[in-house]
């Protein structure tokens, strides 16, 4: 499911050396998962709210299920985004920059997939509460589907296309 060893290497801008490519995509990487650690962290604190909410008694067993995989892979997905920021600051300045940015890129990987699974979740919990269990499976779907779609499937078509013009190229 990863895409080539040699896709994920980016050329350095023009006049960049090796330390400031990796400064420079170490810091984008980190910009892109504090938007993404933004909106987790919102569902998160509904979820975390959920069970003293009036009513949360009436949901049924299938609910309760869907609560906790939400929750559990909200959780899951803030600990994967915000654990590059954490360990940047506690490896500042010793030289691993580079191993910082490709563990922040797996886990940034990590916490999509997190993300995916607790909005997939939530989906499915409040249209099993509101509908009923069978269109609560469809709309867990759609969102599932979407975001497989374009978060995972369609970024590895594009780095096998690229890999395969390469060769073609060659």
């Amino acid at each position: 499911m990863f895409p080539p060893e040699h896709a994920q290497k980016e050329e350095p801008h023009p006049g960049e050396s090796r330390k400031e490519r990796v400064d420079r995509e170490l810091g984008e990487l980190l910009q892109g998962l504090r938007v993404a650690v933004t909106g987790v962290q919102v569902l998160f604190a509904f979820l975390l709210t959920l069970p003293f909410a009036a009513g949360f008694d009436k949901v049924d067993l299938l609910g309760h299920w869907l609560f906790f995989i939400a929750l559990l892979s909200a959780a899951v997905a803030s600990v994967c985004f915000i654990t590059p920021a954490a360990q940047h600051r506690l490896l500042f300045r010793t030289g691993l920059k580079e191993k910082m940015l490709h563990r922040a890129n797996a886990l940034g990987i990590a916490g999509a997939a997190g993300l995916a699974i607790a909005m997939t979740s939530s989906i499915a919990l409040v249209a099993e509460t509101v509908i009923n269990s069978w269109p609560a499976a469809i709309f867990g779907a759609v969102v599932a589907l979407t975001s497989l779609w374009l978060w995972f499937v369609q970024p590895i078509i594009d780095l096998y296309r690229t890999e395969d013009d390469e060769d073609v190229k060659s």
